[in-house]
């Protein structure tokens, strides 16, 4: 996960023990893709809000580069939401997005759009709460409600 995160080139990446502690401790409402050989090939960290445990937050969303262009990302998605939907009752999506970042732009949307949920957007964190000069400002994404697995 550690070298995917690394590669991607787009996300913040956080140290190698974090990336195994979160595998350990968050391992419900996270999920790992894995090629033939066993191999992880893309990546989907998440945590239920302590504030709200219907609502899962997504941390990061990664595939390796010659992964990319499959649908791989949604895939894990939807598998991910469905199951925390079965087991941890998560009807609520929340991730954060900078602008500039297309890709989760787009997968985010097409997520809501697909299970007909509705969609929000508000500025969570504004460039001004980062110490470093040039951070984008973090936009909330709140995707919602997502109908119940088996539902409509």
């Amino acid at each position: 996960m550690w070298r995917i995160a690394r590669d991607s080139k787009a996300l913040d990446l956080n140290s190698s023990y974090s990336y195994l502690l979160w595998c350990r401790d968050y391992a419900g409402t996270s999920i790992v893709a894995r090629d033939r050989t066993g191999e992880p090939v893309g990546f989907i960290t998440g945590y239920t809000r302590p504030e709200a445990p219907r609502t899962l937050l997504i941390w990061q969303v990664a595939v390796d580069a010659a992964q990319r262009g499959k649908g791989l990302a949604a895939a894990m998605l939807d598998g991910l939401v469905l199951r925390t939907g079965r087991e941890w009752g998560v009807d609520t999506v929340e991730t954060t997005i900078t602008p500039d970042n297309t890709a989760s732009n787009r997968l985010f949307a097409s997520f809501a759009e697909r299970h007909g949920a509705g969609l929000e957007r508000e500025v969570l964190f504004d460039s001004g709460a980062f110490p470093e000069n040039g951070h984008e400002p973090e936009v909330l994404y709140r995707i919602g409600p997502v109908p119940a697995p088996g539902g409509p």
